[in-house]
């Protein structure tokens, strides 16, 4: 042990405090570090930060809790350090003095301190406007982002560590001093800060973190608590005592020696919410008597478990067995609670003392160094998704050789492949990683990424297909009217496929504004040439079966309603379906029929193949009788007739193909292939040797996949099926299908 006193003759801090401060560290490190105290003391001076505590006794404070917490030599410099890129002129001036003097591990945790303390001021806002906003669930949701920004934020998991450890000194020191900011500091505490505690399993702070918070929150009902503790403290211990005498002497009899009990400690905002949560009285909480007991091994777990339930009645529905199935944040014990013979409850938690110091540190437990000469114990089972990987590697740093391939491994270590970005109003928002401004936009609400035209990033005009990055503050410029370009629906512009399904929503409902518009004057214009440009269009509709206007002009618009049946509507004759041959007939006699198709039980009717299967013979075909447009024939499969036939069963009639062998169908043709140069040459090859007339073509091409869509002349389905195969054998064609 080096001696603090020789080291630091003037530093006004006591022998205790020093030595807590380099407990567990070699003596080259421990000198390091106390220079660094030195050298801390002379920068900040009386410097102080925003809750008032001088920067010197904040850094000191935070350096202590990460020695209690085991964390690293450079954790506890950067700690002490903290606050040197506020006091200097430049913040990359600050990196370079401390990379040179303390190496740079050590400056980049303190940059990484930095960047989170310039986040601060966003936060705030953030909750705010969350608590403005719809209420409690969008408060949770926007804690649960910001928890989740500070993770994404930090390359280095130790920042995330030193952070947590800096709020906790703060609310230590705010006991003394009852203002009104510690209550805002104490809510953020309770929000983000325990439960990012909690995540990373470092229970030793998130219960000081949650029972500060609660005291400065609800001071009334602390003290309450906290009094119904201390007057039950003289009988609560003299139980205790009796119970753990009794528990160490059935533990040896039943050959479980290495076994240590004691009374659990007792946090007071984890009893308040469980009488809140559970709406029980302060005598019928289980843990305010508590037991824990450490054995050697997890079989053990098991033998301590039997005996206190052998000891006492056992609770029914309070047993968890969190060894066989760990927490998401890798907690493992038993825990149980039984009823004692002076009927108030005893909760008792089992566990071995690996699972001890991962409960009590969380991922501090994993941070072990080789100065001290311990060996580290690797967790065995994964824990949940992104975190696992990260507590691997805090194991794994004691196996790799090379501390500087640790390091590396760490910062590629993702923890989400979300981004966390801020509206100017500061409020958080998530997004996939690589989003843009119109991703950011439409996530916001879907009229500002209708009416997007540009966006600023932290103030600087960017194009709208920028990558965002984390922390950065957009500010999106809009229209007064109008909608998105086509060109958003090209590579990088929008990664969001929340916001790719709006974009294209919003075109879908452009053609049908279109289409009614169209059907809208096309239905005006007739009324007008027969002179019923009065006639109500409601009254109209529903005579021709439509249930309103809107139904009435699409299906003009899809040529599905034509003169004739608005003619016999107005006239009040009613469009029955047994009228409809009779409407139809008439209209044949001044339109030829195709001679191509007999619908079965009319002679000369109209007839039109349906555009959207294009059928083609000998395929099985079917009729539907629209409303003076003839018969449009669909192939039976066609999903557009089963839709109209499901609606109108009455209206669909046999049909057959008949007429002149030589007639030239339009068929639809779908190709996909691996895209590459002359591709569509090579096909358009194929179909020209094949003597196959191409009337419309359409290609695609993304991530490396070409589709295309053709349009051909065929006489059969025999010569569809040849073509099919023929394009099947061009070089890198996978799939030809009819559309």
């Amino acid at each position: 042990m080096v001696s603090v006193v020789h080291a630091l003759p003037d530093s006004g801090i006591d022998q205790a405090t020093l030595e807590r401060l380099i407990a567990g560290l070699p003596e080259e490190g421990a000198q390091k570090l106390l220079h660094a105290v030195s050298q801390a003391s002379e920068i900040y001076g009386d410097r102080k930060v925003g809750s008032g505590e001088t920067a010197f006794g904040h850094g000191l404070g935070t350096a202590l809790i990460l020695a209690a917490l085991n964390l690293d030599l450079d954790s506890r410099l950067a700690a002490l350090l903290f606050a040197v890129p506020e006091f200097v002129i430049r913040a990359h001036e600050a990196h370079e003095k401390l990379a040179a003097q303390w190496g740079a591990p050590v400056a980049e945790l303190v940059d990484g301190l930095y960047r989170l303390k310039q986040l601060r001021p966003l936060q705030l806002p953030a909750r705010a406007s969350a608590q403005k906003a719809q209420g409690a669930d969008d408060i949770r949701a926007q804690a649960e982002i910001l928890r989740k920004m500070l993770l994404a934020l930090a390359a280095d998991l130790r920042v995330v560590m030193i952070r947590l450890a800096s709020r906790t000194q703060t609310l230590r020191f705010l006991t003394d001093f009852d203002t009104p900011e510690r209550v805002e500091v104490a809510r953020e505490s309770l929000e983000i800060y325990a439960p990012l505690a909690n995540r990373l399993g470092v229970w030793q702070i998130k219960w000081e973190i949650e029972d500060l918070s609660f005291r400065f929150i609800e001071p009334a009902t602390y003290k309450k608590i906290a009094r119904q503790l201390d007057e039950k403290r003289l009988e609560r211990e003299a139980f205790i005592v009796n119970a753990v005498v009794r528990l160490k002497e059935e533990l040896a009899k039943s050959g479980v020696t290495q076994a240590e009990v004691y009374g659990r400690p007792k946090h007071i905002y984890s009893i308040w919410n469980k009488m809140r949560q559970k709406d029980l009285d302060f005598e019928q909480v289980y843990d305010v008597r508590a037991l824990r007991i450490i054995v050697a091994e997890d079989k053990d777990c098991y033998t301590a478990l039997g005996i206190v339930h052998a000891l006492w009645q056992p609770i029914h529905g309070e047993f968890d067995d969190y060894i066989s199935h760990p927490k998401g944040n890798y907690y493992r014990s038993l825990h149980t609670a039984v009823m004692a013979e002076d009927g108030r409850a005893l909760e008792v938690q089992i566990r071995t003392p690996e699972m001890h110091a991962h409960a009590e540190l969380g991922v501090a437990a994993h941070w072990r160094y080789k100065e001290a000469g311990n060996t580290p114990t690797k967790a065995d089972s994964a824990y949940d998704d992104k975190i696992a990987w990260l507590r691997q590697l805090l194991s794994w740093r004691d196996e790799i050789t090379d501390s500087a391939v640790w390091v590396e491994q760490f910062k590629r270590a993702a923890l989400d492949d979300t981004i966390y970005v801020m509206t100017p109003q500061g409020r958080v928002i998530d997004l996939p990683k690589g989003a843009t401004p119109i991703d950011f936009a439409y996530r916001v609400h879907t009229d500002l990424g209708h009416r997007c035209r540009g966006a600023k990033i932290d103030g600087h005009l960017v194009p709208l297909n920028t990558p965002l990055q984390s922390g950065q503050r957009v500010e999106i410029t809009v229209a007064k009217t109008g909608g998105p370009s086509r060109d958003w629906l090209s590579p990088g512009y929008l990664v969001s496929p929340r916001a790719r399904t709006k974009v294209k929503a919003w075109f879908a409902a452009q053609q049908e504004t279109q289409m009614l518009a169209a059907g809208r004057a096309w239905v005006t214009k007739e009324l007008q040439r027969d002179g019923a440009a009065q006639a109500n269009l409601e009254d109209l509709a529903h005579k021709l079966g439509f249930k309103n206007t809107d139904a009435l002009f699409l299906a003009a618009a899809r040529d599905e309603v034509g003169p004739r049946a608005l003619q016999t509507a107005l006239q009040g004759e009613p469009p029955a379906e047994t009228a409809e041959p009779e409407i139809l007939t008439q209209r044949a006699k001044s339109a030829p029929s195709t001679g191509q198709i007999l619908v079965v039980g009319m002679d000369k009717m109209l007839t039109q193949l349906g555009r959207c299967c294009k059928p083609v013979p000998p395929d099985a075909i079917a009729g539907f009788v629209t409303r003076g447009r003839g018969v449009s024939v669909h192939r039976v499969e066609c999903a557009n007739f089963r839709n109209m036939a499901a609606r109108n069963p009455e209206r669909v009639i046999e049909a057959t193909w008949g007429g002149k062998p030589d007639k030239i169908y339009a068929c639809d043709l779908r190709v996909e292939a691996a895209d590459r140069q002359g591709l569509l040459r090579d096909i358009s090859d194929v179909l020209s040797k094949e003597k196959v007339n191409v009337t419309a073509v359409n290609t695609q091409s993304k991530t490396g996949i070409a589709r295309m869509a053709f349009t051909v002349e065929l006489g059969s389905a025999t010569q569809l099926q040849r073509i099919i195969a023929v394009l099947g054998e061009v070089s890198g064609v996978t799939r030809v299908s009819r559309g």
